[in-house]
């Protein structure tokens, strides 16, 4: 089992190629370390996590410029969610005019 290291979030595997399912983060797979993990029979895939939709049920807009480059919007919806493993709240972001989405970081 591999945690990403920008997000503390569990990996899945890609070919040669650790990836993050929740910030994409990638990482390149190790061998011998992968050799000393555990493996434990009856594993399962439960699919991606669902994602979060931080205008649903929000109309509440902040001030927050958007990342996108052809965008020049200074206004956002956001909706707090709890970090996976439940240690805090992260702040997602939904521009009002593009659509582009972010977190806060």
């Amino acid at each position: 089992m591999q945690f990403c290291t920008e997000c503390g979030s569990m990996m899945h595997t890609e070919g040669d190629t650790w990836v993050c399912r929740s910030c994409e983060h990638e990482e390149p797979r190790d061998s011998q370390a992968e050799a000393a993990m555990a493996i434990q029979d009856g594993q399962r895939d439960d699919g991606a996590p669902a994602v979060a939709d931080a205008t649903r049920g929000s109309t509440e807009t902040m001030q927050e410029p958007c990342p996108a480059d052809d965008c020049d919007s200074d206004r956002a919806h956001y909706q707090m969610m709890p970090k996976p493993g439940g240690s805090y709240e992260v702040r997602l972001f939904i521009c009002v005019e593009c659509g582009h989405r972010w977190r806060e970081s």
